[in-house]
């Protein structure tokens, strides 16, 4: 259905626009009317881009990378910086999408705009894609007139953030892989290769070593269960997830992140530097500290530290200073409480959290380097005694035959 693009005069004189969506301009008048608007223009009929089921092209849903938001954020700010309007700026970023979803956001977004909206509201509408990190830093910029500031700081932040998570994945995916390769190697061994020679051994009826013994059952169990074996594996995973998924069950799985022996300090300093940086972009881009405190919370990506950060909040509306409740938890590392104190007394909170996330930037980036040179011996290690192990095991009777036919 087409839509009318209008200028019009409310009740008390005050001139409003928008647009209205009706099958023809007379029809567009006619709601307009009865709105108690008086129309001054009514411009063309723009056929709205829609996707809808009947014809085929459902409303896509928006799957959007932290780099393309990025990416997004820092085109609209310079957009806007060299004075082009909101609306206008969306609408060109629009067309170059070249993701599908995030394209159809966008116009929604431009039209709610169209209809009155500020753009902070709009990008509210869309949670999946804008977190309220986005929205209330934007909001912020609004207020300030500063809007194009402020999306280049949300830009580096979330550019930052990818970084972080880039190396974290590198940090993570050698073990991954190695890690399934040996389970690969050693259900390959068991399902094939020993059962040949459990063949041979209960032909020749000779007395096997306890470990020969162990390793024969372990591979006629998994030869006779492997599909109860997987279904109880899956069953453990998804009860796994959702027990995840609970505020009890995601605390004992974030308790247990932080207190692993080789990532439990990895971690930890991911998660502190998660905070500072998100704390000191929105402290920086004018949000009130009890709103920033929520937010920081929800972006954390712990639950403990989330905790704890809620109740440094309740705290602070109280009247206390942060560095108090945060220097009475363990999680927050005495550096962190007294640069946060330091901050509040000297008012540039903002300037020191940059300085807390950047330490805890090269402490990640130390620690994900001696993690990598460090696991490459242990998942070597790991193999060697479980491939050996199985190896060893199935050749000792073969052996102990070739000593006794010597003897």
């Amino acid at each position: 259905m087409p839509e009318f693009h209008y200028l019009a005069k409310d009740e008390g004189g005050k001139n409003v626009s928008g647009t209205v969506t009706a099958a023809s301009e007379n029809e567009a008048v006619v709601s307009l009317h009865s709105r108690n608007l008086v129309v001054l223009s009514l411009t063309g009929a723009v056929e709205r881009r829609t996707w809808s089921i009947l014809s085929g092209r459902g409303a896509p849903r928006a799957r959007v990378k932290v780099d393309e938001l990025a990416v997004f954020m820092r085109q609209l700010s310079t957009m806007i910086g060299a004075g082009l309007p909101v609306l206008e700026a969306l609408e060109v970023l629009q067309e170059r999408m070249e993701n599908r979803g995030f394209q159809w956001t966008i116009g929604r977004i431009v039209a709610d705009i169209r209809g009155g909206s500020a753009l902070s509201h709009a990008m509210s509408q869309h949670p999946r894609v804008f977190s309220n990190l986005c929205v209330n830093m934007i909001v912020a910029g609004e207020a300030s007139g500063q809007l194009d500031i402020i999306l280049t700081r949300l830009a580096e932040y979330l550019e930052d953030m990818a970084a972080l998570r880039r190396s974290i994945k590198a940090a993570m995916a050698y073990p991954t892989v190695v890690l399934t390769l040996i389970l690969g190697i050693t259900i390959f061994l068991l399902t094939f290769i020993v059962p040949k020679f459990k063949q041979i051994y209960d032909t020749l009826k000779v007395d096997l070593p306890g470990i020969t013994s162990f390793i024969l059952n372990v591979s006629v169990f998994m030869q006779n269960n492997f599909f109860v074996m997987f279904l109880m594996f899956l069953g453990l995973a998804i009860g796994l997830y959702i027990y995840s998924r609970t505020e009890f069950g995601g605390r004992q799985i974030d308790w247990v992140k932080l207190h692993l022996p080789i990532f439990g300090p990895l971690f930890s300093k991911v998660a502190l530097s998660r905070f500072s940086r998100t704390f000191a972009t929105l402290i920086d881009s004018g949000v009130p500290i009890l709103g920033s405190l929520d937010i920081v919370a929800a972006a954390v990506g712990n639950r403990l530290l989330a905790r704890d950060i809620l109740n440094a909040r309740e705290s602070v509306r109280q009247g206390t200073a942060l560095g108090v409740p945060l220097s009475a938890s363990p999680l927050f590392p005495p550096m962190v409480s007294h640069m946060v104190a330091v901050g509040e007394r000297s008012g540039s909170l903002g300037e020191l959290l940059h300085k807390v996330s950047e330490f805890y930037d090269q402490q990640v980036k130390a620690a994900i380097e001696s993690l990598t040179s460090l696991i490459e011996p242990l998942m070597i290690a790991v193999m060697g005694i479980m491939v050996g192990t199985i190896v060893l095991s199935v050749f000792l009777p073969i052996l102990r035959i070739q000593q006794i036919l010597a003897g």
